[in-house]
């Protein structure tokens, strides 16, 4: 399966989404985190490409971030901020950027000040317990 994801990679840097997109497809539907965060965040997250739909994008980086992909928690913390694809929630929000940071993803501070001037102190201490709480799932 290592073939189709190399590919996949490939066409992408030679700007061939298309290709990238074929490429992704089997290893997206065995929700292979690496395909998932890839296809989500360049093929259907980017609006330059034909098959930008947050719709599909953001479910995949929900997935793979739920099942401790690190580099899918940062742009879906993103998603969650913009409400793209996903209701607009600050927690949310800065429950999956605390949860990345916590998994040694670089965080930018200003992330969690952003967030915070648009939330509560009840709600920003229930995003921190949140996120110290969450347990990844397994399947």
């Amino acid at each position: 399966m290592l073939a189709g994801f190399e590919e996949g990679l490939k066409a992408l840097q030679a700007g061939d989404v298309a290709t990238a997109e074929k490429e992704l497809q089997l290893l997206v539907k065995e929700r292979d985190p690496r395909a998932q965060f890839i296809a989500g965040l360049y093929i259907y997250g980017n609006p330059d490409t034909k098959f930008y739909d947050v719709n599909k994008a953001t479910p995949m980086l929900l997935d793979a971030a739920e099942r401790g992909y690190v580099p899918a928690m940062l742009p879906l913390a993103g998603a969650y901020a913009e409400g793209k694809g996903v209701p607009k929630s600050p927690a949310e929000a800065y429950k999956w950027i605390a949860i990345a940071e916590r998994w040694n993803a670089p965080v930018a501070p200003q992330s969690f000040e952003q967030l915070a001037r648009e939330m509560k102190p009840e709600e920003i201490e229930k995003a921190k317990a949140d996120a110290l709480a969450y347990t990844f799932k397994t399947k």
